[in-house]
């Protein structure tokens, strides 16, 4: 089976079976050439409205199943993407930009939200309470009817995959809205894979769209919970949104992480840390390191090796050659990269590697001499840029890496993991890494950040049942109770 075969899904969408959307047809373009790799589909609020209805029309039926079906469709899904990797993983090279190795990670990643997710339908639903009076009183988790995703384009499979399987597996139905930039690995994989796997039509829907599909999302009275992935002003306004509406909304946003290098650090292993957390698939990660914060011992040296290991990386197209950062996703990102870059120069950083760029292709970065006013390291760049500022006492450390609006993922550099630990209490964060950089994630781990990075943990593991059921108080006496009235 050519899973990806484009005649099967160019210009349509997912409710079951593959029609036409309502916001016509766009190209799907490759960032690394500007070719044309096939045309998708874009969705409207008309669209949104007719599969949310279909999707809260579909998950009663889902839900009465046993665990068993539902979890033997996810781990079909999960095999699935393993047999279908190398197809797969070029699209994700191609179409988002991965190299080679982070295009492995996220089908590995894809397949093991499936398997995790196949688990969840067999936890146990509920728990017995104490209670006064004479009846059994329990908790029920009850899948929360239909769940709307929104995706972004730097992770298209997993930051979709990991709360459509979950919500799933728990008995629900999805409608899932990919970025328009990785429709095809931000959905028409998935929507491929469960169609093979066996989910019944009506439950999963893929409707590649802009802001006018998410913003018709958030609304729908039919939608309950939103699970939306993407930058902070963007997660605001779906946060409001849904404040509005009386509905959860699940906020995984925006970062400006740091990483500590403690005084005892060993900078042999440390740069290949710091780069890799700085410039892995182009910076553009929402746990990317945005802060190298380190002491001044180590100042000079740290970027003198950082700014070298830097301009021996290779840059360019990773489905042609072998390098080790691809392209920006589009011009428009690039140019903010690079908008901060030179601001952050003229208002005095040091360039000490990198800042230039040729078309899409834009080059590791390390600045130096920044503070509170650098503009590369103050806000999030989502680009290969790593600021690198030195501090005197551990106190200093601490109060640099928790001024910041965001509280995503922290890394502690030292030869004492008990000292990194202590330090690291001191710090808000959603994440923390001792002895490693700030971009990590698996399957089985809770993900999320707190401030402006969002709503907390609402990924991964047990967070999943959080995120996506309700609890439910029910009471059962023998006979019928009997009041004073």
């Amino acid at each position: 089976m050519d899973l990806l075969d484009s005649t099967v899904w160019g210009g349509r969408g997912w409710a079951g079976h593959w029609q036409p959307l309502s916001g016509g047809e766009i190209d799907i373009v490759e960032p690394a050439t500007g070719g044309v790799l096939a045309r998708t589909g874009l969705a409207g609020a008309p669209d949104v409205d007719r599969s949310a209805e279909a999707a809260a029309a579909a998950q009663p039926s889902w839900a009465a199943v046993t665990f068993q079906e539902r979890a033997a469709v996810l781990r079909r899904a999960g095999d699935l993407f393993q047999e279908h990797a190398e197809e797969i993983k070029d699209w994700l090279v191609r179409e988002a930009g991965n190299i080679p190795g982070k295009a492995d990670f996220e089908v590995h990643v894809a397949a093991q939200e499936c398997y995790e997710a196949a688990a969840l339908a067999s936890r146990p639903p509920g728990q017995i309470l104490a209670t006064e009076a004479p009846r059994l009183s329990y908790t029920r988790r009850v899948p929360v009817g239909v769940v709307g995703v929104i995706s972004p384009f730097n992770a298209p499979l997993i930051l979709s995959i990991r709360s459509v399987a979950p919500a799933l597996a728990l008995g629900n139905s999805v409608v899932l809205k990919p970025d328009p930039r990785t429709p095809v690995c931000g959905g028409y994989v998935i929507a491929r894979v469960f169609e093979a796997a066996g989910l019944p039509a009506g439950l999963l829907h893929v409707l590649p769209g802009a802001a006018e599909a998410g913003q018709a999302l958030v609304a729908h009275p039919k939608v309950p919970v939103i699970s939306f992935t993407g930058s902070t002003p963007a997660g605001r306004s779906v946060g409001e949104a849904a404040g509005r509406h009386l509905k959860r909304a699940h906020l995984e946003l925006g970062g400006n992480s740091a990483l500590v290098v403690l005084p005892d650090a060993d900078l042999d292993a440390v740069i290949s840390t710091a780069a890799w957390g700085s410039f892995f698939h182009q910076g553009q990660i929402c746990m990317t390191t945005g802060r190298h914060l380190v002491h001044e011992s180590l100042y000079e040296e740290y970027v003198e090796r950082l700014a070298a290991k830097a301009d021996s990386l290779v840059v360019g197209d990773p489905a042609r050659e072998q390098v080790h950062l691809g392209p920006i996703i589009d011009a428009g990102q690039r140019d903010k990269i690079h908008g901060l870059v030179t601001e952050s120069v003229a208002a005095g950083a040091r360039l000490a590697a990198g800042g230039t760029h040729q078309e899409l292709f834009y080059r590791p970065t390390v600045l130096a001499g920044v503070d509170d006013r650098t503009a590369a390291y103050a806000q999030e760049v989502f680009g290969p840029v790593a600021p690198v500022r030195p501090f005197a006492t551990e106190e200093e450390a601490v109060a640099l890496a928790a001024d910041s609006e965001y509280g995503l993922s922290l890394g502690i550099v030292t030869r004492d993991a008990a000292r990194g630990l202590d330090l690291a209490a001191r710090i808000p964060t959603g994440i923390v890494h001792v002895n490693d950089q700030t971009v990590n994630d698996e399957a089985v781990a809770p993900f999320g950040g707190v401030a402006a990075s969002g709503t907390g943990s609402r990924f991964g593991g047990d967070a999943n049942i959080e995120a996506f059921t309700d609890t439910r108080w029910t009471t059962v006496r023998s006979s019928a109770a009997t009041y004073p009235f």
